[in-house]
This record gives structure tokens, sequence and C-alpha cells, in this order.
């Protein structure tokens, strides 16, 4: 028996060919007639043709949502509220990965000339000229989930990390933590430069100096934790973390971490705990899954969070409530930072040529136990 097509509906239903059509693409129909189509395509388990949809209408129904790492939480955020929007309109969102290289990410937008989607949302960790022009020249219409230069000539919906980061920086001041450290991602990102601006220019707002900063090879749990033990040195901790600095390997490194931080918690002469975090009395971290890692060495020191050092993460995701304990984070709007670009998006596909919108989502602070 061959595959069920729209005429077998028609027929089964009684109805003709353009009708079933109708009741198919959800145009106004008696209920009658929605009734005896739906009941002739569940019998006959007919299964519309995407392909020839595709081919009459001049659209895939398909939306390509591109990131940087799907494993981070916040991008997990921002995919389920793109999905929600693009699904209600009849499209199917297809994720990718670019990685970190704007390279790849430049490969990615070019690549949209295949035809293989009707329209790409993109969140790029890094941006060049080379991006710029290759968003600028793409043959679908393209929505920037960041920020990139206005020159790019589309539309843009972008988190306001200065903001935020003057949220974090006013609640610790208000816990009277003045000593504050940065653990930052790769500055040459986008969220590493506006997190870094954005935290010198909190502690100006509050006449403090910074304490200490360092920077971690990527926005994830494992360079957060590498990250944190340059921070711990800075503050006291370089004696105890030594040997595990000069380990090779990850295996080795976080089987010594975990050694190492047993014997730095034992009593020593010559450092008490109160010295041993006297650098700094709070971290403002710029994303959740550094401040985890950080707060894992933190432990593994022997110091306590918020006691000793109170830690703040961004981004508000599912691993800030997850932790232990329980992290307070700076909400950038993932979430409605992905509806608002997928609307944007559904409604440059309708008209291309409309004025590209510049959309700054406003932050906010949860705050939970990491912080007194």
């Amino acid at each position: 028996m061959g595959r069920p097509t729209i005429a077998g509906v028609a027929r089964a239903a009684g109805v003709s060919v353009a009708s079933v059509s109708r009741v198919l693409n959800g145009l106004p129909a008696t209920e009658e007639m929605v009734e005896r189509v739906q009941r002739a395509v569940s019998e006959l388990g007919y299964v519309p043709d995407a392909r020839a949809r595709s081919l009459k209408v001049g659209r895939t129904f398909q939306l390509t949502l591109a990131v940087a790492d799907v494993g981070n939480p916040v991008y997990v955020t921002m995919m389920r509220a793109v999905e929600e929007v693009v699904a209600a309109a009849g499209y199917r969102l297809v994720v990718t990965t670019t990685g970190p290289d704007v390279v790849d990410e430049v490969a990615l937008v070019r690549g949209m000339a295949r035809g293989y989607a009707d329209g790409l949302l993109i969140s790029p960790l890094r941006v060049d000229e080379d991006l710029v022009k290759s968003i600028r020249e793409c043959e679908v219409p393209v929505v920037v989930a960041g920020n990139v230069p206005a020159k790019a000539g589309v539309d843009t919906v972008r988190a306001n990390s200065p903001k935020g980061m003057l949220l974090a920086v006013d609640h610790l001041a208000s816990c009277g933590r003045t000593r504050i450290a940065f653990l930052n991602g790769p500055a040459d990102t986008v969220p590493g430069a506006a997190r870094a601006k954005g935290f010198t220019e909190a502690l100006k707002a509050h006449d403090l100096e910074p304490v200490a900063a360092t920077e971690a090879d990527d926005f994830t749990f494992a360079a957060g934790r590498t990250a944190a033990l340059n921070l711990l040195a800075a503050g006291g901790l370089a004696s105890s973390q030594s040997h595990r600095l000069g380990e090779t390997g990850p295996a080795a490194t976080t089987h010594q971490a975990r050694g190492g931080a047993r014997q730095a918690a034992a009593p020593a002469p010559s450092t008490s705990e109160s010295e041993v975090g006297a650098g700094f009395d709070a971290v403002i971290c710029a994303n959740d899954l550094l401040a985890v890692g950080l707060m894992h060495e933190l432990a593994a020191a022997g110091l306590r969070v918020p006691d000793d050092v109170a830690v703040v993460g961004m981004d508000d995701s599912e691993l800030a409530e997850q932790s232990f304990p329980p992290l307070t984070s700076v909400n950038l709007g993932s979430a409605e930072r992905g509806r608002r670009a997928a609307e944007l998006l559904l409604a440059r596909i309708e008209d291309n040529d409309r004025t590209p919108r510049r959309i700054v989502v406003q932050p906010s602070l949860s705050i939970r136990r990491s912080t007194p």
C-alpha cells in the first residue's frame, strides 16, 4: 500500500482537495469540514509532504539557531524560548554549535546560502569584520542575539551587561563586601569585553579599586576551576597551590586539586584562615559556570561561601539554583532575549525591508545564599 496522499484524504472525507488543503493550512473552514478532514487524516495516517510544501511556497519552514556551546545552560534557556515562539508560527528550529572560533561563525552564515533554512538567529561569541560582512550579505534574514556594529544592518537583541555588573557590585557593597575580585571569561569575546568594562565602571561608581582579576580560557566549569587557582593565589593561597599549578594533564590537576585542598585546610603556623582570604572578600564571575567552578576551588581551599568569600554569577541559569550553596546571579534575560530575537526574525522573514531594530534587555539580580 502506497503512502497516503492529499487526494486520498479528500476522497475519504468526501470533500475537495482544495478543502483539505485549507484545513491542513489552518485557513477558515466549517466545523463539519474540519472534523471530516481530521478524521480522514487520522484513519489514513496521512503526513503532509514538507518538501512539496516548501517548493510550492518557497520556504523550508525551518529556522537555524547558532550558539557557541549548546551545553551552556544559558543557551538552553534561550533555545527553549526561541523554539516556543517559532513553533507557534509553524516553524521547526534547528540548533547548531559554532564553537568559539569566529571563522566557524562566518562559515555557518555563508552556508545559509544552501537554502536549508528560512532564517538565522545567531549568538556570536566573537565578532570581526568578516562576520559583519557575511551577516550583511547573507541570503536569508539574520537576527543577532548579542552585539554587532550597527553597520551590519541587522536586528539585534542584547543584554545590558554593564548594568548587570552594577547590580552585582551594589549588592555586595550593601552587604559590606568591598574587596571585590573578578573572574572573567576570554576578554576578546563579546560577553567578556562587555563584562570587563561593566566591572570597571561599577567599581568606579562605588569609589572602589579592583582587588584582583583573572581571565579564564573559556566560559566553562573546568575553565572556572583552573582560573580560580590564579585568583586564590593572588588572595594568599600561592604557597598551598604551587604544586598543583605545576601538574600537567587535566586528570592530574583534578586529583591534586582535591588532595592539595585537604592539606591546605589543615592548620598551618604561618597562615591563619582569616589571612588566607585577606586579598578579597567577594568575587563576581562572568557567568554561572565559572562561578560554580570557583566555588569548588574555594571549598577545596577551606574557604566558606559566603562567610569568607561571597560569590556572584551572571546569567541566572538553572545551574544557579542547583549549585551549593545556591548562587546569587545576575539575570541577563536569556529567555526574553530569545523570545524577542525569535519575534524579530519572524517579522524580518515577512518583511525583509523593515528598519533594523536594536533591542537591549535590562537585567535583574536573583539573590541566593552565596552572598550574605
